[in-house]
């Protein structure tokens, strides 16, 4: 079996690159989300999906004059939201929280996370750079030697 010639392989591998971009761009697309707007909901948590390959809260709002709208937030990977401080237990159903998201284009009660306040006050970010990251730890107080 004769190996193929360095250009050959190349030729094959960019094909194999280029086929897969469509994919991996248009999975990774936020281009329906308005990122040029931002709404700030309150309500209570009725589901918190940690999944992947995107994490998700569900979140019951009250309206003016009754009635409650149901929207759902999507947020990073597990992954990726981990660092901005989230664990699979964060929430749980009946959870009051405000979120602030980059609402869906066509109008549809659901969006992109942008920052989240929980119910004990932590304020947590969608991953690095896209809302609040972590308060840094505090250093230790170093003892005093006095001798």
């Amino acid at each position: 079996m004769q190996k193929p010639s360095g250009a050959k392989s190349w030729t094959v591998g960019l094909i194999i690159l280029w086929a897969g971009l469509g994919t991996l761009s248009a999975h990774h697309s936020f281009s329906m989300f308005d990122t040029g707007k931002r709404v700030t909901l309150t309500g209570s948590v009725t589901l918190f999906e940690w999944t992947n390959p995107h994490a998700y809260i569900e979140v019951d709002v009250p309206q003016e004059g009754g009635g409650m709208k149901h929207w759902s937030v999507e947020m990073g990977s597990p992954s990726i939201i981990m660092q901005s401080g989230w664990k699979y237990n964060a929430l749980k159903a009946g959870d009051k929280i405000t979120v602030e998201i980059n609402p869906l284009r066509n109008g549809d009660p659901g969006g992109l996370l942008i920052q989240a306040k929980l119910a004990d006050g932590r304020v947590l970010g969608n991953g690095p750079g896209r809302g609040p990251a972590p308060a840094p730890a505090a250093a230790p107080n170093a003892a005093p030697t006095g001798r």
